[in-house]
This record gives C-alpha cells, sequence and structure tokens, in this order.
C-alpha cells in the first residue's frame, strides 16, 4: 500500500501516466490509469498530456508509445520485457523478405520492433486487422507479417492471398489441443474462447475467436457462464471483475506445472519495478528519429482506419 501511495505521488509530481496491457499482473492492473490491448494503448499514448508515460507492456509496445509522442519522456520498469512475436521478425531477415515481393504493399501487426514498422505500409492490431486489409484495394497484393496464424486467419476471413511472413507467438504456439479437450469434457456448457494467434486447431474447435479485447467483451455480453480461455492468463483479471458470477478457465500449454499460460516478457514488471522506473527515471526508451520519422505513418493509417 505504501508502493502505491508513492507512485501516486510521484505521478503527480511528475505528470505521469501508467500504461497497463491486459497480461499484466493483477496488481498492476489495477494502479494503472488506462488498462488495454494493443490498439487502446496505442490510442492512450498518442492522446496523453502527461509528459511521462509508464509503460507496463513490453518493449514495442513501449517504442510505439514514444514514436506517436517523440517529446514525452516513455519508461518501461524492466527493459528485458521483451517479445517472442516481435523476435521472430528480424529487421534484416524482413527486409530482404520485402524486397522478394516489391509489387506488395506490407501490413504489419504492432508486435513489431521500431525497425519493422519503419518498413511498413499500415500496422494493424487483432482487433482492426480485418477492417485494415479490406480497406486496400482487392487487386493490390499484401505482405503480413510477423504472425502466421494470425495471418492465416485474416486470409480465410478477408479472402485474400497474402504472403505472410513465418513468425509466431510463444504463449499462444504452447495451447495443448489434447487437455483443452480433456477440459470440456469436464465442463460441457464452457465455451472456448481463443484468440486468433492460436494455432489452426485451437481455432477449429473455437466458440468464439477474437483480439483481447473482443474476448473480453465477448466473456461479458454472452449468455453462458463458462469460459475456456486460449490467451494469455493476464485477461483473467479483467473477466472476473466484470463478470464475477461466471467461471473463467485458463487453456493449459504442452508442458506447463501450472494450468495457465503466462508470458514470460509481460510478467517480469512488479509493482516494485514501477516504483523505481518512476523514481529514478530508469529505462528511459529511445527510437532514433530516423525510424520515428518513417514508423509513425503506418501507425497514423491504421489509427485513421480504427476511426
Amino acid at each position: 500500500m505504501e508502493l502505491r501511495k508513492e507512485i501516486d505521488r510521484l505521478k503527480r509530481e511528475k505528470n505521469a501516466v501508467i500504461l497497463a496491457h491486459y497480461y499484466q499482473i493483477p496488481e498492476i492492473q489495477d494502479i494503472a490509469d488506462f488498462v488495454g490491448d494493443s490498439l487502446d494503448l496505442s490510442r492512450k499514448s498518442a492522446n496523453t498530456d502527461a509528459d511521462v508515460i509508464v509503460f507496463a507492456g513490453v518493449n514495442f509496445m513501449a517504442e510505439t508509445a514514444k514514436i506517436l509522442s517523440p517529446e514525452k519522456k516513455v519508461l518501461i520498469p524492466d527493459p528485458e520485457a521483451g517479445c517472442s512475436l516481435a523476435d521472430s521478425c528480424p529487421p534484416a531477415g524482413f527486409s530482404e523478405f520485402r524486397e522478394k515481393y516489391p509489387d506488395h504493399i506490407v501490413v504489419s501487426y504492432v508486435n513489431t520492433t521500431a525497425e519493422i514498422k519503419a518498413m511498413t505500409d499500415i500496422c494493424c492490431t487483432s482487433t482492426n486487422a480485418v477492417k485494415v486489409i479490406e480497406s486496400i484495394p482487392a487487386d493490390q497484393k499484401i505482405i503480413f507479417a510477423p504472425d502466421r496464424n494470425l495471418g492465416n486467419y485474416l486470409n480465410s476471413l478477408t479472402g485474400r492471398d497474402m504472403v505472410i511472413w513465418d513468425g509466431a507467438c510463444h504463449v499462444h504456439e504452447e495451447f495443448s489441443l489434447e487437455k483443452i479437450l480433456v477440459i470440456k469434457d469436464q465442463h460441457p456448457e464452457a465455451k472456448l474462447i481463443s484468440h486468433p494467434e492460436c494455432q489452426k486447431p485451437i481455432q477449429i474447435v473455437s466458440d468464439f475467436i477474437g483480439s483481447t479485447s473482443a474476448l473480453l467483451k465477448f466473456a461479458s455480453e454472452d449468455n453462458g457462464s463458462e469460459f475456456i480461455v486460449a490467451t494469455e492468463s493476464g485477461i483473467l483479471h479483467q473477466m472476473k471483475k466484470r463478470n464475477p458470477e461466471k467461471l473463467f478457465i485458463p487453456a493449459p500449454p504442452l508442458d506447463s506445472t501450472c494450468a495457465c499460460n503466462d508470458c514470460k516478457f509481460m510478467k517480469l514488471h512488479t509493482i516494485k519495478k514501477i516504483y523505481n522506473s518512476l523514481a529514478e527515471d530508469k529505462f528511459e526508451v529511445t527510437v532514433d528519429p530516423e525510424i520515428i520519422e518513417k514508423a509513425v505513418i503506418p501507425i497514423r493509417r491504421m489509427l485513421e482506419i480504427s476511426g
């Protein structure tokens, strides 16, 4: 409690705001000024009047905040909070890949580094990806990066034939279909809801597929009372807060001693680290100005399309 008071004091003193992704631990979600998915956090980064942004998320999210607000100080409580999906698309390799398809435009997921965004025509999130792709003329060829599962899912929804970079998220790749089916046998009324970054076998048996915010909305609005949730387990905190009368079961991964699937990078942040970052201006996020100049264009295009 004392740390929370000190964090509040520092926020007032420095005109700071804390942004937290849904995958953060419950204690961080509860002290954040704003909790959201990638699209919501992108909007908040662009619109906040704060002088300092403390980003309890992963590096690419903090980079996006810096790209949208280069005049602001952006801090990340633990600089080791990377992203396996972003890491699966290295800039040098993607640049070579892109050169093979000179007549294609690039749609990249926000789960990429600033360097990849600088090679992108339009960014997207899992929330607005269909809208982004459908805004592009049907005869325009597209490269989609970096998530192969989301890319293939979008091809099936839109009827496009996008060229897809072969990347993936370690969390969403590791769900066990066999263990999920066992849970479904134990809870025959439970609905399986999954993120489109999950592999196709998980998608096929799902009752609903959607972005993090879409899963949260579905869990609140659907008349079901039991849900098996195939995405990072942090979202269950918000689901339970909004629907205390419903049962939410985390979908299990292939190899784990626990029954949930956590992002090891998201879970690096702690209340203590947030305090230290604010108190000492530790771990400021910097992006090369030339990269910012290029990377801001596809992000703004995404935000314009999303409305």
